[in-house]
């Protein structure tokens, strides 16, 4: 998977890239089929800290942002709406009715 990060109004630190790393692993443990993966950090008035992320799969675009006083928060609830929403087209993927006709065979 290509990631890539970029900063508006703010300089992407080796310690912010290492942290949003991070937090990818878990999301990319539940849906190995992320092809790419942008995020755009920025800062907005000094007050608002904003992550946003577009995750392309090889259906659908998946995006999510989040905003919080604190990048590092910013980026801990971006992590979470798009483990999420990786998990719900995860569901959506896979075909649950197979399973019902199997077990209604049996």
């Amino acid at each position: 998977m290509k990631m890539s990060i970029t900063g508006h109004h703010v300089e992407v630190t080796d310690a912010l890239r290492a942290y949003v790393e991070k937090r990818m692993t878990r999301i990319v443990r539940h849906f190995d089929h992320l092809i790419d993966a942008h995020f755009v950090l920025s800062v907005e008035k000094k007050l608002r800290h904003k992550a946003e992320a577009t995750l392309k799969t090889r259906g659908n675009d998946i995006h999510a942002s989040a905003e919080d006083g604190n990048m590092y928060a910013a980026i801990d609830a971006l992590a979470d709406k798009l483990d999420g929403l990786v998990r719900k087209r995860k569901e959506k993927d896979t075909d649950h009715h197979v399973q019902e006709g199997r077990s209604a065979r049996h």
